[in-house]
């Protein structure tokens, strides 16, 4: 009898263990999909809402919950999402026009453009645009010149100064502190490594940085001046002079239209619709809308181009949104590969590079791909040195004017402690069988023969890369080195000296695709799938912290930031093709 008594509590236990699983994952599963379904009707004589304070990345990402697809989610929140909801927004009766407001916008110069052609394209349709800020940062003004009406707070700022970058150096910290890197490097302007090596920056260095950010500040002062018909030499005038430093002097530069607050400037929106002030203005954000006419964009056809976006550093391993793998993008390429119905392939590139092993296995994955169906790439801000070498094989390279590019170099990078340690009193001593048994000691400075081996690595790997252009652009292996050596391009420059093909955006690219494909009509599928992480799931509700969010608070979020760069550092492994360095333009 007590037998059976156990065993009943046995499976009774176990059937309730069960059932509050399933109870909890029913929860789960509602509160997400409360979420993500719960989509705003658009009213008529709308504006949409153009506020970009968000992280924006060019593919928000698909994500499957392994065991549990009723959880997966496909995130709308992308670059290309806001676009398409642009162009959607153009024929949409609902939307009479365009709201740009306090944007802060988080994005890149690339990224900005895009989003400020598609409103130029949004313009052709004769709906309006205005735009509105307290402050105006140069990047958010850039987008908001192509309005038809510019507002401006009466005691805000326009910041319109020109370009800058600022580079760190720690040679001398390295001999204060002991603690140092061993570098080995291939190329010139291969910079990346350049702080560890010298207390200043090196003329060639300053030559390249300034290039790329005079071509780069030329694109946003030419394309400003023809929204605000204001001369280019005006505009360096009004950069050189800070002559937006006020709202008064903003309006007497011409490039803000009035002065106003904000309550004034929703009345005057109602003007333009045909609202009475005393009503509300029906309006929707750019989010709310994308999510609300997703379903509307995506027409139905058999014919389908895959847009396969690489964005982030590439490291060895699987990948996920925020960094390039080679086991996605293998995942990837090869379903776009075995899919009749994917006719083409877009690759979009968004990435500093990184991994040298990652990169030629990705590489050979495009090659596979590009013998059976055509292969086009679009780069995004940056594809540079890795985002190169996997972009480099392509049928056609399409970038953008102020695409960062290039990066044909090659570094290697070791952490070396032995003057800390002396100055610790750490003594390390190693036991060996063999001459090179001892790869690399972290407590002692590079030998002559690791030195040597590690250069023959780094100068094996800048022949292949080389080699790798060369034959995918169809130009000889010494012509790439005049242009490589580490050094960075624009996409104008890239276009110049034969590294891309033309200059455009994805819409471009979409359009080679098809004409290599020789189809008119298709579907866009877009890849790659990435697992969630469970402890994301907790956090969001509150249930539990991520480590990462712990230490955000614990630290602040630029000290966070340069932990996680220290931490990203330490764990890149093998040779390196790597952006020359991180390049923070204000």
């Amino acid at each position: 009898m007590n037998f059976f008594k156990r065993v009943l509590s046995t499976v009774t236990g176990i059937f309730v263990f069960f059932s509050i699983c399933i109870v909890f994952l029913l929860l789960i599963g509602f509160i997400f999909g409360a979420n993500s379904d719960s989509l705003v009707a658009v009213k008529p004589n709308s504006v949409l809402q153009l506020k970009l304070d968000f992280p924006i990345k060019d593919y928000a990402g698909k994500i499957e919950f392994k065991d549990y697809p009723f959880l997966n989610e496909e995130e709308k929140n992308g670059l290309f999402n806001i676009i398409n909801a642009i162009k959607y927004a153009e024929t949409d009766d609902n939307i009479k026009g365009i709201s740009i407001e306090n944007n802060f916008i988080n994005a890149g110069i690339s990224q900005t453009k895009a989003l400020r052609d598609a409103l130029l394209e949004f313009k052709e349709s004769g709906k309006f645009i205005t735009a509105y800020s307290d402050i105006y940062s140069q990047k958010d003004y850039y987008l908001s010149s192509v309005a038809d009406s510019i507002y401006l707070n009466p005691t805000g700022i326009l910041e319109f100064k020109g370009l800058s970058s600022e580079q760190l150096y720690f040679k001398d910290f390295q001999e204060n502190t002991g603690l140092k890197f061993e570098v080995v490097r291939f190329g010139k302007y291969k910079s990346a490594v350049e702080p560890f090596l010298l207390n200043e920056m090196s003329d060639e260095n300053r030559e390249q940085i300034f290039s790329l950010m005079n071509t780069i500040w030329y694109e946003i002062k030419k394309e400003i001046s023809e929204s605000r018909m204001v001369s280019v030499e005006q505009l360096n005038n009004i950069a050189d002079s800070l002559l937006t430093r006020n709202a008064s002097l903003a309006i007497a530069s011409k490039l803000v239209d009035k002065v106003g607050y904000y309550d004034e400037y929703v009345n005057s929106l109602k003007n333009v619709v045909g609202v009475n002030l005393e009503d509300d203005l029906e309006t929707i954000t750019v989010l709310d809308y994308v999510y609300s006419t997703s379903n509307k964009l995506s027409p139905i056809n058999k014919n389908k181009i895959a847009v396969i976006f690489a964005e982030g550093e590439i490291i060895y391993g699987e990948g996920d949104v925020n960094y390039v793998g080679q086991g996605t993008m293998r995942a990837s390429l090869e379903k776009a590969r075995k899919d009749d119905n994917i006719k083409a392939v877009v690759l979009r590139i968004n990435s500093p590079g990184g991994s040298a092993l990652a990169s030629e296995l990705i590489w050979r994955e495009i090659e596979l791909t590009k013998k059976i169906k055509p292969v086009i790439v679009s780069m995004g801000d940056l594809a540079a040195s890795g985002g190169y070498y996997i972009a480099c094989n392509a049928d056609k390279i399409i970038a953008e004017p102020t695409t960062i590019t290039g990066s044909i170099g090659v570094f290697g990078l070791l952490p070396n402690v032995k003057g800390l340690a002396d100055n610790w009193g750490i003594n390390a001593e190693q036991v060996v069988t063999n001459t090179n048994a001892i790869t690399y000691s972290l407590f002692e400075p590079l030998s002559e023969m690791q030195h040597d081996f590690l250069k023959e690595g780094i100068i094996d790997v800048y022949e292949l890369f080389t080699n790798r252009v060369a034959v995918g652009r169809n130009m000889s292996q010494d012509a790439v080195k005049n242009i490589a050596e580490g050094r960075v391009w624009t996409g104008v420059d890239a276009l110049n000296n034969g590294l891309v093909d033309e200059l455009g955006g994805l819409d471009l690219a979409l359009q080679r695709a098809a004409e290599f494909a020789e189809i008119e009509d298709y579907k866009v599928s877009e890849f790659p799938v990435f697992e969630k992480d469970l402890d994301k799931i907790f956090e969001s509700f509150g249930l539990i912290k991520s480590k990462e969010t712990i230490l955000m608070e614990e630290l602040g979020e630029e000290n966070y930031k340069i932990l996680k760069e220290i931490k990203t550092m330490s764990q890149r492994k093998g040779v390196q093709l790597l952006l020359p360095y991180r390049l923070d333009i204000k």
